[in-house]
């Protein structure tokens, strides 16, 4: 019998996206890449954990929940977490940062500066510009102050940023206006941190990064993994932790990775291309009368 994998869930490393598995193995993911695997008939998934314990109870969670953790782990998993609001102490300096996922979607977010742009690459950003560098309480007001004065959100949905994909305007200097024009208002509020240091307006692009320039557009996502389900396809664009495949008979249909963890996964015959998972299509707008 083909021996059972556990994906940990994809990471962005210097040279591109990395499936990483459970005891450590990596699997890197390069464009054109073939993507195939099953799930076993009869399988069920279960709690990731949290912070790297394993769930005491084993417990069963849904297959449509991108947590992967049952209600208890994933409330010790985000105990003590920046994401949280819960650490006020951490000595670190932290990046204030304005990122674009498509039109009319720029959110503001802090990462810790050893990070680097990690964070933007774990959340699928297109571009964005960091504000500013300080202290995380700091930080952490500087992004108050421009959700209050700027009603700029803090969390876009996952869902949002996959409807947008194919609406990205053709140009660098399109994709970042919104960003450039946001980064000048904030500039100008009073109110920052004194320990905030304030940083000019670059715009790095990610459009090359994940693979999206001249990518067919998706054409629907893959909304669980059930019992029996497989996919196989190739590899077109990757952002954040959605894998953009090629399948036979379907076009492209995306994979948000985090509905991998919990589950076991068998490797299958690369040369087979389909889905058999369940598959929502994204809404098209209707061109013209007929």
């Amino acid at each position: 019998m083909a021996q059972v994998w556990k994906c940990s869930g994809l990471r962005w490393s210097p040279d591109g996206p990395v499936l990483v598995w459970d005891g450590g193995r990596r699997s890197a993911l390069p464009r054109g890449k073939r993507v195939a695997f099953a799930v076993p008939e009869g399988a069920g998934r279960t709690c990731v954990g949290a912070r790297g314990h394993a769930c005491p109870v084993s417990a069963t969670v849904p297959g449509r929940g991108t947590g992967g953790r049952c209600e208890e782990c994933a409330r010790l998993d985000r105990a003590h977490s920046v994401a949280a609001d819960t650490i006020a102490d951490d000595p670190r300096p932290y990046r204030v940062y304005l990122a674009w996922f498509g039109p009319g979607m720029v959110k503001v977010g802090i990462t810790a500066a050893e990070r680097g742009p990690a964070r933007l690459l774990e959340q699928g950003a297109v571009c964005f510009s960091w504000l500013g560098t300080g202290p995380l309480m700091a930080a952490r007001r500087t992004e108050e102050l421009l959700r209050a004065a700027l009603r700029v959100p803090d969390r876009i949905p996952y869902a949002g940023k996959r409807a947008v994909r194919s609406l990205l305007p053709g140009t660098a200097a399109e994709r970042a206006a919104e960003v450039r024009e946001l980064h000048a208002r904030a500039a100008a509020l009073t109110g920052w941190p004194e320990s905030l240091r304030p940083e000019p307006c670059r715009v790095h692009d990610h459009v090359g990064v994940f693979g999206l320039a001249g990518a067919a557009d998706a054409v629907g996502e893959i909304v669980e993994l059930v019992p029996g389900g497989g996919v196989s396809g190739e590899l077109v664009a990757a952002a954040g932790p959605d894998l953009h495949l090629a399948v036979g008979g379907r076009g492209v249909v995306v994979l948000d990775t985090r509905l991998m963890t919990g589950w076991g996964l068998l490797p299958t015959d690369s040369g087979d291309s389909g889905c058999t998972h369940p598959v929502r299509e994204f809404r098209r707008e209707q061109e013209g009368l007929f």
